[in-house]
């Protein structure tokens, strides 16, 4: 196909052989961020003979068989597994605006260059199916899939029945709506939840989140990081039954669970240990104080036997005294013998060595200048080769140099050939002023369409500003036209007549109830009330109006606070506040209730009001309402006489307001009184709605919304012409931009045609020095050469020296070696004799100091003896027959020591049972307890871990045998895949005590002198991880119990070997049928037709690109996604079906022309 020029629009279509693919999409050229660019070149994959076919029967780009017009596309006639994939409808989803596809039921080949919208199915897949964007790899927010400029798109799949539960086919829908970012779903038009359409998914074996199923692009990677254990628990899902993952899981728990309870056995083991322990220590002396007479005994009879053990010690002291004497004496005289003739050699061997000691010196310094002569010669040897190095390094640098000068020459040179070229070729002159005026122009326009823009923006927001503040009045006039109905509106009301602006800090104080400590009350008109109507006229005649418009606040802080947001923040001045921290337990009646009838009173004016306690407590301190009568008759004189002599000062009647002012100072009777007429009451009564005020109110309100809706049209106008400008804007600044472009290019390609010249002069110069600097490093070559071969020459004969030099170094060590082995052997002789008449001399003396302290030992010990002897008489004259046996009882042999060290521990014993806890035998019966609780826990604990083990064992002999067979299969079949690439493999299990560790192992070789190793991220190349996986997921194919599988790009790491080898798999596995048996059915032979019912599950192969000549087989349907900027406007001009018989057409003549030649 010939390029085509890359300006026209992009459009998406989707097309398959069969006319089961019916697309109409036409892709905006602005996508979302998920869509790939744009590829302006084909794909070899295009030009292929077999895109859009459906190879029912399979093909082959072979002369034959296109020459016998074999290639019949049909239907497959293997029916779809349960839950696989039988038709995918999308509209207006990323790419498509509506597109409708219809896979096979086994592999299906989806094809198309980079950007063409492959991933789009495998995205919609997803999300249609109720899976979330982070199984994708892509665009987080799912309206980011919704094609731009629609506002929602449309996901259809339907799923093949399973003849069970669905007697038919299962349409899932998936609406995705860009606002809002919601998603909507329906199974078979019904509307249901996501969890429901991924449960229906789940029931039907299928696992988006697995990535052994499902891998897009964007997930390799990840796929190829996956652990061993999470591929384990990925594979059991994939084709494992869910009892045999439940049965992996029941085992990681039950392990988990054994793990904790062998702890807890441990730490009670080791408590229990330690109680028993301290209760054996404890019980030793709970039974000391029981011993405690006995051992006292004991200790009276061991100090009484004392003195008899030491007569013992003493006289087998003075025995032993005795018969060394004796021994020391004969040791003397026979010493006395031996020493006389030792002496006489001594002299002699001392002659002897100092003649030796002569001749060593002088062969120690025949030695040294030998040794002085060869470290000389040395030394001018490895200065030698010093130099050499240095030589054999300037060699290699000029060598280096040189090649680089010659690598330099000819890139040079090749450089100016293309400069002189270039040169032949001027580049057109062009008017730089016209695009300058064109450029100025385009700037002019979209300045002033932008300046239009801001101009229409900025009445924009007046007229939402003002619109704003309408409805914000149509707020305020409802809630006032509400009030109207209401006490509290009503009361409220009347607060505003009274004063606007304690009605507009009231309505603030509402509206913003936590800037303060504690509650703020509102004046008493809106938060008191009267208890009975009838008393209405004498209760309000007490209050004055500030009064009635006071706020009441309860804290100092409060109080500040809402003076200055009256005052400053809202600029009110008839405002009043009253603090009042205390409730009306400080306020009493000053009479008795029986007293105050006597008065006439019927009550208290504060017994006639209902309202807050604060508000109350306020009214008491500031005009004494718990001290005010309330009565419905007037005061009679004998009435008025008693209130001037009583506590009252003030009270109300039917028509009149009395105060009394008493004077103290002048005397008791100095009374006053003051009397005012009461008027009817105006705030706490009941009055009708002031039909006027309401008709003003919506009056107000239909007039501010006719406005708003004039504003609105406004708007709408503005908006039109913002959106008029803004095209306007983006025409002139693309075009603008375009011509700018263009100037810069052309402007650029002058200036580089005008340097030429320069350029080419100055690499012809640089040229010349580089072949002149290339001459010298050859010359310099050659001058190494020759001193690197005198160099060797002195090395030769410097060597020889050395060598006879060694040879008079190795005589003259000998010798020396001969001489001080001599004079070794003469001091080692005199040091013998030396010693010997020493120790001789020594040992004389020794002797007979020896003897005389033998002799003064025997005296003293004999006086020692005979003292302790006296002493044991007399104790036996005192003593009962118990204790002198007890005397007899003692052993012998036993030191005064070893007695000492009896009785002292026999009175510690003693002192410890006398001094001992007295809540030690409390102590020990409590452990005693804790020690029959713990041993209890324990065996049950055991006996837990019996149960244990005999559940995980018979767990684990039900589920690993399930587990090694399965991965056996496994490993059988990735081990036959990989032999057929000329690669072994394998795939084994990792086990490990704990069942959270066990994992899948596989291992391959790709060489044939190399061992199975493990396939890792670092050890292998991405090829052959590529092919690794490829082949594990295609081994999981006749396992699995998934209905479908999708892998996307998985061979862009392959080279053409492995990948056309791969292909072939995949198509034996997926399809049943190879090549082979495909090109006999073509030759004529016949298949048979349960062929067709032979592979797996349905597979979908995404892949930009494919190679030539690959193998085909029946049932396998290839998917052609073609769009770009060559796709005509009207789809239906392409026809992939008549392009195939066009290409079998052309080869079948060209076939036939060679015949004919032949």
């Amino acid at each position: 196909m010939p390029a085509l020029p890359s300006h026209r629009r992009r459009s998406g279509d989707v097309y398959e052989s069969q006319e089961r693919w019916a697309a109409s999409s036409k892709a905006d050229s602005q996508e979302p961020s998920i869509r790939k660019r744009d590829r302006l070149t084909n794909e070899p994959s295009l030009n292929s003979p077999l895109i859009g076919t459906s190879l029912a029967e399979g093909a082959h780009a072979h002369p034959d068989v296109l020459q016998r017009g074999a290639l019949q596309t049909r239907a497959s006639p293997r029916a779809y597994r349960p839950g696989s994939i039988v038709r995918v409808k999308l509209t207006n989803f990323v790419t498509f605006t509506a597109a409708e596809i219809f896979p096979g039921p086994s592999l299906n080949m989806l094809i198309g260059p980079n950007g063409t919208g492959k991933s789009t199915l495998v995205c919609a897949i997803c999300l249609g199916l109720g899976w979330g964007t982070q199984h994708l790899g892509r665009a987080k927010d799912v309206s980011e899939y919704v094609k731009h400029g629609s506002q929602e798109s449309v996901i259809e799949i339907e799923l093949a029945k399973d003849g069970k539960k669905f007697k038919s086919n299962v349409v899932i829908t998936c609406t995705i709506k860009r606002e809002g970012n919601k998603t909507a779903f329906s199974v078979n038009g019904k509307a249901q939840s996501r969890k429901a359409v991924v449960d229906l998914a789940r029931s039907l074996s299928i696992q988006i989140d697995n990535l052994c199923q499902f891998l897009p692009q964007d997930k390799v990677v990840e796929f190829a990081a996956m652990t061993p254990i999470e591929l384990l628990r990925s594979t059991q899902r994939a084709v494992a039954s869910q009892e045999m993952v439940d049965m992996h899981e029941e085992l990681k728990h039950l392990r988990r669970k054994q793990k904790d309870l062998q702890a807890r056995v441990t730490a009670d083991q080791d408590t229990l240990s330690n109680l028993e322990s301290r209760q054996q220590l404890q019980e030793a002396d709970v039974e000391r104080f029981r011993e405690r007479e006995q051992v006292a005994k004991r200790v009276e009879m061991l100090e009484l036997a004392r003195p008899t053990v030491q007569y013992r010690q003493a006289q087998q002291r003075w025995k032993l005294a005795k018969a060394r004497a004796n021994a020391v004496r004969d040791e003397l005289a026979t010493l006395r013998r031996e020493v006389e003739p030792s002496l006489r050699d001594l002299k002699a061997k001392q002659r002897y060595q100092q003649q030796i000691d002569v001749v060593v010196k002088e062969r120690k310094d025949a030695l040294a200048k030998c040794t002085e002569y060869a470290d000389k010669v040395d030394r001018q040897f490895q200065a030698l080769h010093d130099e050499n190095t240095e030589v054999e390094q300037a060699i290699t640098a000029e060598k280096e140099m040189s090649s680089k000068y010659k690598k330099e020459v000819i890139r040079v040179e090749a450089m100016v050939r293309d400069q002189q070229i270039q040169l032949k070729h001027a580049p057109p002159e062009f008017d730089t002023a016209a695009y300058n005026e064109q450029m100025r122009a385009k700037q002019r326009l979209w300045e002033e369409a932008e300046l239009q823009i801001r101009d229409a923006q900025e009445q924009q927001r007046s007229l939402t500003r003002q619109g704003r503040e309408k409805k914000q009045r149509i707020q305020q006039a409802e809630e006032s036209l509400s009030q109207l109905d209401s006490q509290a509106g009503k009361q409220a009301i009347k607060l505003r007549k009274l004063s606007d602006d304690s009605w507009r800090l009231w309505q603030w104080v509402q509206q913003h109830p936590d800037q303060f400590e504690k509650h703020v009350f509102g004046p008493p008109i809106v938060e008191c009330s009267m208890k009975d109507p009838r008393y209405v006229d004498l209760i309000e005649a007490i209050f004055k109006r500030t009064l009635l418009l006071s706020f009441t606040v309860q804290t100092r802080n409060d109080f500040q606070k809402l003076s200055s947001i009256a005052h400053d923040l809202l600029g009110l001045s008839d405002v009043n506040t009253k603090t009042m921290p205390v409730g009306l337990d400080l306020f009493s009646a000053p009479v008795a209730p029986e007293n105050m009838r006597r008065y006439g009173f019927e009550g208290w004016a504060l017994d006639y009001i209902n309202g807050p306690e604060p508000v109350l407590a306020m009214l008491c301190a500031e005009v004494r309402i718990h001290e005010t009568g309330v009565s419905m008759c007037k005061t009679s004189p004998k009435q008025f006489e008693m209130l001037e002599d009583s506590p009252i000062c003030a009270w109300v009647t039917e028509r009149s307001a009395y105060r009394l002012i008493r004077r103290r100072e002048y005397g008791p009777g100095a009374v006053s009184t003051q009397v005012r007429a009461i008027r009817p009451a105006s705030v706490w009564i009941d009055q009708p709605v002031d039909l006027t005020a309401r008709r003003e109110l919506q009056e107000t309100i239909g007039s501010l919304q006719e406005e708003i809706r004039s504003s609105e049209l406004e708007i709408r106008v503005i908006q039109d012409r913002i959106e008029i400008s803004r095209k306007a804007w983006e025409t002139n600044r693309l075009e603008g931009k375009s011509l700018g472009d263009e100037k810069a290019a052309k402007q650029k390609a002058l200036l580089e045609f005008k340097a030429l010249p320069t350029k080419i002069a100055g690499n012809e110069a640089k040229l010349r020095t580089i072949r002149e600097h290339l001459t010298s490093t050859m010359e310099r070559q050659k001058e190494h050469a020759a001193k690197q071969y005198s160099i060797a020459m002195n090395r030769a004969l410097i060597a020889l020296k050395y060598a006879d030099a060694v040879e008079s170094l190795r005589v003259a060590h000998n010798s020396l070696y001969e001489a001080q082995i001599m004079s070794i052997e003469a001091a080692s002789d005199l040091s013998i004799l030396a010693e010997r008449n020493r120790s001789v001399r020594d040992l004389l003396a020794s002797k007979e100091k020896e003897v005389k302290e033998v002799v003064r030992d025997i005296e003293t010990l004999n006086a020692i003896a005979s003292k302790f002897l006296e002493e044991v008489q007399d104790i036996m004259r005192r003593i009962d027959g118990t204790t002198q046996e007890f005397f007899k009882s003692l052993p012998a042999e036993q030191t005064l020591e070893e007695f000492d060290s009896e009785i002292a521990s026999e009175k510690a014993r003693l002192e410890l049972m006398h001094e001992g806890n007295g809540n030690t035998i409390r102590e020990f019966e409590l452990r005693k307890r804790k020690i029959e609780k713990l041993t209890t826990n324990l065996s049950e604990m055991r006996a837990g871990l019996a149960d244990l083990d005999t559940g995980i064992d018979a767990l684990r002999n039900k589920w690993e045998p399930e587990l090694d067979r399965l991965v056996k299969n496994i490993s059988d079949s990735f081990s036959f895949n990989m032999e057929q690439i000329s690669c072994a493999g394998e795939v084994g299990i990792w086990k490990d005590e704990d069942f959270d560790q066990w994992a899948i192992q596989i291992r391959v070789k790709f060489r044939e002198n190399e061992p199975l190793v493990t396939l890792t991220s670092h050890r292998q190349s991405g090829g052959e991880r590529a092919v690794s996986t490829i082949f594990y997921l295609m081994s999981l194919q006749s396992l699995t119990a998934s209905p479908f599988r999708v892998v996307d790009e998985i061979n862009q790491g392959m080279d053409p070997r492995n990948e056309r080898l791969v292909h072939k798999r995949m198509v034996d596995i997926a399809c049943g049928a190879t090549a082979d048996a495909l090109a006999a059915t073509v030759d004529g032979d016949t298949a048979d037709e349960d062929d067709d019912a032979k592979g797996g599950s349905q597979y979908f192969l995404i892949t930009p690109k494919l190679l030539h000549d690959l193998s085909y087989a029946r049932g396998m349907k290839v998917l052609c996604i073609a769009s770009g900027e060559y796709m005509p406007e009207d789809r239906t001009r392409v026809d992939f079906r008549s392009c195939v018989n066009r290409m079998k057409g052309l080869r079948f003549e060209k076939n036939e022309m060679g015949v004919a030649a032949g």
